[in-house]
């Protein structure tokens, strides 16, 4: 077995691969799990007896320090902070909203992700396209060239036949380095991207993401970036009001036993005390809350009104070019074939020494141009449908 064989395949990556790769290397996904604690944290507070944790009082008194003569007065008490009426409730309300955001959060994320994955990841196919014509090109000039100096050889043809042969060449040459550096530049950027030198996509074959149902294009109320903002809103309305139950700082119920000993000698009673600490009105600061989370709140609001008429319009933007794109293709596709077919009329009238020189290079290069054409009529074909499906909200599959 040889060496090439016994090396396995590199595996080829695919669209949903690369947006994945993409996503594990985002800082958002790095936090997600800790964000969730979070959240899953100011949900179990929201639902504890107390607002905050109890706290432990010790006192002691003596009127003769370092010596245990004369009187003794020592207490050992619990505080424990109490909701404000209504607080409980609003800060259960306003944890949930907050989950709900997070995840909608993410999912926008990922959408904003998948579009740069999406304009790379088509930008390297057509880099590719360019590449894969310009060798075949490249190969054709450099057949016709050899042709050429043969038949200059032979004295059927000229000089400056053979001049413009070689001069096609040439422009061959430029053309295929211009598209090879043209590639690396797309795929060294869908790989910084994703992580990954050593996974390719799968070039010769052409997959098109699911061109999106009916159903889909009538909801552009479920589009991530429109769900993330609305939910903003709802965190921040529910965050005004729990302000507005929060006018001052929270009361503390007071437990405490004390043990006194008048002198030396006597006695020691012990006493019971029973009390609540309730603080006056927070006054400007607490109104101050409650104004910056309603501003926020119809902020968010007035973002997702915007948000939406940019979401329809890109949606009926997107549809446009899926049709346009599909238009060309069929045209390209009919060039492709008549300049597939007259090219080879043509090399075979020229071999016959029916067809000059100038004709034949002017046909190579109709073909050729109709290949590159076709080439990239497909793959906008494929680059429309995602970025329909990206004004749509809908991730890879």
């Amino acid at each position: 077995m040889s060496s090439a064989a016994a090396q396995p395949q590199a595996r080829q990556l695919t669209l949903r691969e690369a947006f994945e790769l993409a996503w594990s290397r985002q800082p958002e996904a790095r936090s997600q799990d800790v964000r969730q604690e979070a959240v899953s944290a100011a949900r179990s507070a929201a639902s504890s007896w107390t607002v905050e944790s109890p706290a432990l009082e010790l006192l002691g008194k003596s009127d003769r320090m370092g010596s245990n003569n004369g009187s003794r007065e020592y207490e050992v008490g619990l505080a424990i902070p109490l909701w404000l009426p209504g607080e409980r409730s609003r800060s259960g309300e306003l944890a949930e909203a907050a989950a709900k955001a997070l995840d909608s959060r993410f999912l926008a994320a990922k959408l904003r992700v998948t579009e740069l994955v999406r304009e790379r990841w088509w930008n390297y196919y057509r880099g590719e396209a360019e590449l894969a014509l310009a060798n075949e090109r490249q190969a054709n000039a450099r057949k016709l060239a050899d042709d050429v100096a043969r038949r200059f050889k032979a004295g059927d043809l000229s000089r400056a036949d053979q001049h413009q042969a070689d001069g096609l060449l040439a422009q061959a040459d430029a053309a295929m380095a211009e598209a090879q550096g043209n590639r690396d530049v797309a795929l060294n950027a869908l790989r910084g991207l994703v992580g990954k030198t050593s996974l390719n996509p799968d070039v010769q074959a052409l997959v098109l993401e699911p061109m999106p149902d009916s159903q889909a294009l009538n909801e552009p109320a479920n589009h991530p970036a429109l769900v993330e903002l609305l939910d903003r809103a709802t965190v921040a309305w529910r965050a005004a009001e729990l302000a507005s139950v929060r006018t001052r700082a929270n009361p503390e119920l007071l437990i405490a036993t004390t043990r006194t000993r008048a002198e030396t000698g006597a006695a020691t009673d012990q006493t019971y005390t029973l009390g609540i600490r309730f603080p006056f009105g927070g006054g400007p600061r607490a109104e101050a809350r409650r104004a910056t989370a309603r501003a926020e709140a119809l902020d968010a609001e007035s973002s997702a009104d915007l948000e939406r008429s940019r979401i329809v319009a890109g949606i009926e933007s997107a549809q446009a070019q899926v049709l346009a794109a599909q238009g060309r293709l069929t045209a390209a596709e009919k060039r492709a074939r008549f300049a597939r077919e007259s090219q080879g009329f043509f090399e075979k009238s020229f071999r016959l020494g029916e067809t000059d020189l100038p004709t034949r290079l002017r046909i190579e290069l109709e073909a050729a141009e109709a290949e590159r054409q076709l080439a990239r009529a497909r793959i906008d074909v494929a680059a429309a449908i995602s970025s329909l499906r990206q004004s749509l909200g809908l991730l890879p599959e």
